[in-house]
């Protein structure tokens, strides 16, 4: 693989689901040479990947919600549903970058069960509602059709699309008369005009899918189906799962029959039991997109309550989001299983649960990653609980949904800690082409040095640690240097070992990059201003 893992032979993985007692598994095999290319992207400490030695601490971190929450709110007569569910919010949904049109595109349910809504904004928190004429006079980009309630969507930009046509991908659940689910996938060129659908092969609702570009796959991330093998078992068969099916090509290769998808993802029990509430927590659905050097998934961890239960009282299901991350796209590492995003829980919030994140995971703007998030209130000016609307899902539980904004420190998932005694930390043997050292960090309040070692740990002069110009900076992009030299360019190619000696820093990451200017080659997720295509290159 592009990291040096080995792909294993019976691929994708069969995995069995047998409860929460069972651990997510995380089976990796690595480089026959020992060696690991990072020519792909910034290098993450979100786990022990690359770190074969360390005193340093790891520390998780969550992301921040914005003051201007939210950001979008039912305003037009589709959204407000007749006052029984307004919703404006990503169910899954999307929001990119489009570095063509230099904008900020955000698809979304608009009106509980009703369609898709269209909105683009210049800066990512004013948004504006186009007319357009697929719904003359209003922004709805799909029409309403008789019998078909809009259910879970995923919306893909394909900045490397074969066919300009097919740039702009969905995945659209549809209940059909309350009896059908039927999954629907649709291509467009301009993300407002979609083409006639193809439907797909069984799945649940909230299905998503995302392209993982370091297997060159389209992978639908489905709810598990209940024809599926794994719902043989009675115990588990209203768990929620998810299943995984990859393809060559998204339209084309949306045709599977039930036993196709492999059993995936679910919730551990290192989720923990939320005591107000009492439920099991399941896996709601998972978003995932290319993050630098890896895949980065955000998992909708359900805590309850039941449906008749949220139905009968007329409140939201709490979903809170939390953060995985997988080096081959299929194993997920959960080092932290604390909220990234939570649900507030709080009868006078406007995001009181059911949060779903947006489909494309985050942008990057400027030195923060954006995430967008649907999340539900459950007031509604016409129902209460126990009350139904025009059909039979229109319930509080389901309205006030609105669009909210958290952000991080670009690459801030977790850091490498050192305090003031100092610690270091050493990666296995690592190979690059790069010609420049950079790292993420925060030494303000004290320092890093970074020296660079042979395989067998001895220390390649110059690059010495008292040869390095020591860093005493926040800068989510530094160069190292050394006396005398200033890149890599001798060691290109060259099995080495980076040391990270600090104190009272914090590493969040680091790269060997082309440019001076840093760019990491690297991807970009949903991409954001300054960005040309989904990676970051000159």
């Amino acid at each position: 693989m592009y990291n040096g893992l080995v792909k294993p032979s019976n691929w994708p993985p069969m995995l069995e689901f047998n409860g929460r007692g069972t651990k997510l598994p995380i089976e990796l095999l690595p480089p026959a040479d020992g060696v690991y290319p990072i020519d792909i992207g910034r290098q993450l400490f979100v786990d022990d990947f690359l770190i074969y030695e360390t005193s340093m601490n790891r520390a998780f971190y969550s992301a921040q919600k914005s003051s201007k929450n939210p950001v979008l709110v039912p305003e037009t007569a589709a959204e407000k549903d007749q006052g029984e569910c307004p919703v404006a919010a990503p169910f899954n949904d999307g929001v990119w970058w489009d570095s063509r049109e230099k904008v900020f595109k955000m698809w979304y349910h608009a009106g509980w069960m009703r369609s898709t809504g269209y909105a683009t904004s210049d800066d990512g928190i004013n948004w504006v509602r186009p007319q357009l004429d697929v719904v003359s006079g209003t922004n709805l980009v799909l029409p309403i059709r008789k019998g078909y309630l809009r259910d879970g969507c995923c919306v893909w930009l394909d900045e490397h699309a074969d066919k300009d046509e097919e740039r702009y991908k969905m995945l659209q659940f549809f209940r059909k008369n309350e009896i059908e689910e039927i999954g629907e996938v649709y291509v467009s060129e301009d993300g407002i005009h979609w083409g006639e659908p193809t439907i797909t092969g069984p799945m649940g609702d909230n299905s998503t899918f995302f392209y993982n570009p370091f297997l060159k796959k389209w992978v639908f991330s489905l709810r598990t189906h209940h024809s599926h093998s794994s719902k043989e078992n009675h115990r588990f068969s209203d768990v929620r799962t998810r299943s995984y099916i990859e393809r060559d090509s998204f339209r084309t290769g949306s045709q599977w029959s039930p036993q196709d998808p492999s059993m995936w993802a679910w919730s551990d029990y290192r989720d923990e039991i939320d005591p107000l509430i009492g439920d099991e927590p399941q896996l709601y659905d998972i978003n995932a997109n290319a993050y630098e050097s890896l895949m980065l998934g955000l998992f909708a961890i359900y805590c309850g309550p039941p449906n008749p239960m949220a139905e009968e009282i007329g409140v939201p299901k709490t979903n809170d989001l939390k953060i995985a991350f997988s080096r081959d796209g299929f194993h997920w590492d959960r080092g932290s299983t604390e909220e990234f995003i939570r649900s507030e829980r709080n009868n006078a919030a406007w995001d009181k649960g059911y949060i779903h994140a947006a489909g494309g995971t985050c942008l990057i703007v400027k030195d923060r990653l954006h995430f967008y998030y649907g999340a539900w209130s459950g007031l509604s000016p016409k129902l209460k609980g126990n009350t139904v609307g025009s059909h039979r899902r229109s319930n509080a539980m389901y309205s006030g949904g609105a669009t909210g904004l958290a952000t991080l420190r670009r690459d801030g998932f977790a850091s490498m800690d050192s305090g003031r005694s100092g610690a270091s930390l050493v990666t296995h043997p690592v190979k690059f082409s790069g010609n420049y050292l950079f790292v993420n960090c925060d030494s303000s309040r004290g320092k890093l040095e970074v020296e660079i070692l042979d395989s067998y740990g001895t220390v390649i002069r110059p690059y010495t640690a008292d040869n390095c110009i020591t860093l005493s900076c926040d800068s989510s992009k530094q160069m190292v240097k050394w006396a005398g030299v200033n890149d890599l360019r001798q060691l290109s190619g060259r099995p080495v070992r980076f040391k990270f000696n600090s104190t009272d820093t914090k590493l969040f990451s680091f790269w060997a990059s082309r440019w001076n200017s840093g760019e990491s080659n690297g991807y970009v997720a949903a991409g954001g201003p300054g960005f040309s295509s989904g990676i970051d290159s000159k």
